[in-house]
């Protein structure tokens, strides 16, 4: 076994020592103790991601351990890159959790041995190597973040409503996916990845296109791709922030595997039209995510409809490199995916960072909504600090994680607009739109959250009593906070990890991934990031140093100008609704907000007003259309379909051999 099985296997051991813990440990020990092997877990698979993306592999057959066909592993380059970023991300919000899980805030045993369960599961399922291993741990994935996302169900009735929804479109997504590959397993005439590879070139375009589209639905509802977002926004916020971290900033990830792994590898690139319908599924996703964070209140829903756009960033990167394979430009199709990818990896240090720094928000404070707060910069200043990191990196902005991928796909947007084609000259100005758009929304919906939940004065007496986290936290939260800025600055450190990666599934192989790696050995010294931020840092260090020689001698306290009202209270300044005011304004026509006034009357007369009340809120558009009709009509089913089962046995047995009757002349008529 090398490196990369002994790293999985560690990873495996280590998660099965965290579920020990979780039973046998004292509770008041046991966060300790679960959070200490589950980060040894998180870098056991670090490890070997790291591992697979220097050039080595990995395959193994494990006969014994599932039924019938066994299990088959095998590890490449782009398993390595999912399954490094999955390890670090694991290491570090473990580690968070021990500081988050203490004094009341812990989670329940069970619980506690879900949350290695899912980490490993995370980690093993970019390593599957055939449909049914694939399979058993993406359910097993699915299962135990359900456990995770009701862990607080006895606190607030909204956690099991979160649930029910999550467990619907998770398992909705999960049936997708069985239909698709069990489908192309039948059809290729054996389930392991190898043999799909080798016979999907004699299947049927209309086969391969039906998988995909099935896949890119399945995989996409677990990325939170519009219209399949609905869970993300209630899953997100009633989880505990550590398995929001981990849902949002690796859970998601593996949906874009599924995407690129089947799509690209399995199937072999396809037609036109599957990247085409990626590319439009994307670029809705990007600009309805961000619209719904710039005018969210909740800060843990702002951040999972952030999540929403990313993916959707991601998912029009995947579609736009499909595209240009499919017009027979692999160089180009290869550093598209480059940038996808890149935005993955960047996306996961930013998102669980900032999923990271609410956790540490909503402990100091028991508030998520933004009008609540205010104020947090003294009382919590690291967690400002690094909230604030995350914020650049989310905002797309020169210095932060997000700014490099996002420019590197606009670029490989705008240079596909060579390739020849009425398809490629209309898709890929939407395309750059659409990227922009997001990224101007980004801008306004992360300079609400830091100014209105950290800066000015606290609008509410939990705002104003709070303290900074535990140790345990503010380390996580530095260390996160550390490993974007490098992303943000050293955009090259990952050139020769995403050329293999990109190669792993590219038509040219090695050639692509030279010419790509050629391409991003470039990047930081063409765009410079370090060189920007140092300069901007200096610069602006010494104008405020000369201004303060300057004005030194002549600077005198003076009492604050205030139009004779006196001095500004909390209620005189912006809150995030009235912030998102305009924003809302302007796109009221997509929004669709609601709005409600209660007048009350006295008692004695109907013509003088007791009180006033004004309610607006702006709901998803999505699932108000989409999922209300369809729910009114499942419980219309529902409650139909009582007067079947009236208790008599003599219809029960009348069931039962109409359905017999009918199974056999479908069997007939099939034969």
């Amino acid at each position: 076994m090398n490196l990369i099985g002994s790293a999985l296997a560690g990873a495996a051991g280590c998660a099965g020592a965290a579920m020990t813990a979780a039973v046998a440990v004292p509770a008041r020990t046991r966060a300790a103790a679960v959070g200490v092997l589950t980060t040894a877990a998180g870098v056991c698979g670090a490890v070997g991601g790291a591992a697979a993306l220097s050039g080595r592999t990995f395959s193994a057959h494990l006969p014994d351990l599932l039924p019938l066909a066994g299990m088959y592993l095998g590890v490449d380059a782009l398993s390595g890159l999912f399954i490094a970023v999955a390890g670090v991300v694991i290491a570090i919000v473990a580690g968070y959790g021990i500081g988050y899980g203490s004094h009341g805030h812990g989670p329940g045993r069970a619980a506690s041995c879900a949350l290695p369960v899912f980490g490993a599961a995370m980690l093993l399922v970019p390593a599957a190597a055939s449909v049914s291993t694939f399979l058993f741990f993406w359910e097993l994935m699915a299962v135990a973040s359900l456990l995770l996302v009701l862990s607080e169900h006895e606190k607030r009735d909204s956690v099991r409503e979160a649930g029910l929804w999550y467990a619907v479109m998770t398992q909705l997504g999960f049936v997708l996916i069985l239909l698709a590959l069990a489908w192309l397993a039948a059809a290729s005439g054996g389930e392991t990845f190898a043999e799909i590879r080798a016979g999907a070139p004699r299947l049927s375009p209309l086969l391969r296109g039906t998988v995909f589209v099935l896949t890119l639905a399945g995989f996409g509802s677990k990325s939170g791709i519009v219209p399949l977002h609905a869970w993300l926004p209630r899953a997100h916020p009633e989880a505990p922030s550590p398995v929001s971290a981990l849902m949002s900033a690796v859970m998601v990830n593996l949906g874009v595997y599924g995407i690129v792994r089947v799509g690209m590898d399995l199937l072999g690139g396809g037609s036109r039209w599957w990247w085409l319908l990626a590319m439009a599924a994307g670029a809705v996703s990007a600009v309805f995510g961000i619209l719904q964070a710039s005018v969210a209140g909740d800060l843990k829903r702002l951040l999972a409809y952030s999540t929403t756009e990313n993916m959707g960033l991601v998912l029009l990167g995947l579609g736009a490199a499909g595209l240009f394979r499919t017009s027979h430009q692999p160089v180009l199709a290869g550093i598209t995916l480059a940038a996808a990818l890149l935005h993955v990896v960047t996306h996961s240090a930013f998102k669980a960072l900032l999923f990271c720094s609410a956790g540490s928000v909503l402990r100091a404070t028991g508030v998520r909504d933004l009008d609540a707060l205010g104020g947090l910069r003294s009382a919590l200043p690291v967690t400002t600090a690094v909230f604030a990191v995350g914020a650049l990196g989310a905002a797309a902005l020169p210095g932060g994680a997000g700014f490099v991928s996002e420019w590197l796909l606009l670029q490989s947007l705008i240079h596909g607009l060579a390739v020849p084609g009425i398809v490629v000259s209309v898709a890929l100005p939407i395309a750059v739109a659409a990227v922009a758009l997001s990224a101007g929304l980004a801008v306004a919906t992360f300079v609400k959250a830091l100014g209105t939940g950290f800066l000015a004065r606290p609008r509410s007496d939990s705002a104003a009593r709070a303290v900074e986290s535990p140790p345990a936290m503010t380390v996580a939260m530095v260390l996160l906070a550390a490993g974007s800025t490098v992303l943000a600055v050293v955009p090259g450190l990952l050139g020769s990890a995403l050329s293999r990666a990109v190669g792993a599934v590219s038509p040219g192989g090695a050639a692509v991934s030279d010419a790509v790696a050629r391409r991003l050995a470039v990047l930081g010294s063409t765009m410079s990031p370090l060189v920007v931020v140092a300069g901007t840092v200096a610069g602006t260090a010494l104008v405020a140093t000369v201004l303060r020689l300057v004005t030194a001698s002549r600077r005198r306290a003076v009492p604050l100008w205030d139009c004779g009202a006196g001095p500004p209270s909390a209620r005189m300044q912006y809150t995030a609704t009235s912030f998102a005011e305009p924003l809302q304004r302007v796109f009221d026509d997509v929004l669709a907000p609601e709005s409600d006034v209660d007048v009350t009357p006295v008692v004695e007369s109907e013509y003088l007003v007791r009180s006033v009340s004004y309610r607006r809120m702006v709901p998803d558009r999505i699932e108000h259309r989409l999922y209300t009709p369809v729910i009114a009509a499942v419980r219309w089913v529902g409650g139909a379909a009582r007067g079947l089962a009236n208790g008599s046995v003599h219809r029960y047995l009348g069931y039962a051999f109409s359905s017999l009757v009918v199974l056999l002349v479908a069997l007939a008529a099939i034969r």
